[in-house]
């Protein structure tokens, strides 16, 4: 992320006035030694948005406030939001997460990809889209159903449980 994209998030954010936790890890922003943020960034988030250098993600993403996920779609964070049940805002960068982000959009239906270039004004109708628009209550829904189709398969009688069982019986028989 450059810095112009850094500052097009943060007001994205600010106007859509929903709370948000934001995760900027040093070294993230191009062009940037330190987190600069435009004048009156912090009044107008003030109470409402949390900007930090890292956080346990899978712990915060378990968290009943929490509304959704913007994510470049690692695998990782892909399962993790899914598993918890959380839809995703995609920004997708390279390799695997644009296959990823198309699955959460288009064959799972929990989320969907923010293309082109980040302008405040788009980012903002996202977050607002997807956090109280009726096709985000629908991702909602979609991510809650998904979460109980994951803890299905692991539990004891679960399709993941016994794939494991099968792999570990068949290594044990060589």
């Amino acid at each position: 992320m450059n810095s112009n994209e850094f500052l097009e998030v943060a007001w994205g954010l600010a106007n859509s006035s929903h709370h948000f936790l934001w995760v900027v890890r040093p070294g993230m922003i191009n062009g940037m030694n330190g987190l600069d943020f435009p004048d009156g960034f912090n009044v107008s988030v003030q109470g409402r948005g949390k900007v930090i250098q890292w956080a346990p993600q899978q712990q915060v993403l378990g968290h009943p406030a929490v509304g959704a996920l913007w994510t470049h779609n690692g695998w990782n964070s892909t399962l993790e939001s899914i598993s918890e049940g959380v839809p995703m805002l995609c920004r997708p960068q390279s390799s695997d997460q644009m296959m990823n982000a198309r699955y959460v959009e288009k064959i799972w239906g929990i989320g969907f990809e923010l293309e082109g270039e980040l302008e405040r004004g788009r980012i903002e109708i996202a977050i607002r889209k997807l956090m109280c628009g009726r096709e985000g209550i629908e991702m909602r829904k979609r991510a809650e159903e998904l979460k109980i189709e994951v803890l299905d398969c692991l539990n004891t009688y679960g399709s993941s449980h016994i794939a494991i069982d099968k792999l570990v019986n068949y290594i044990l028989s060589l």
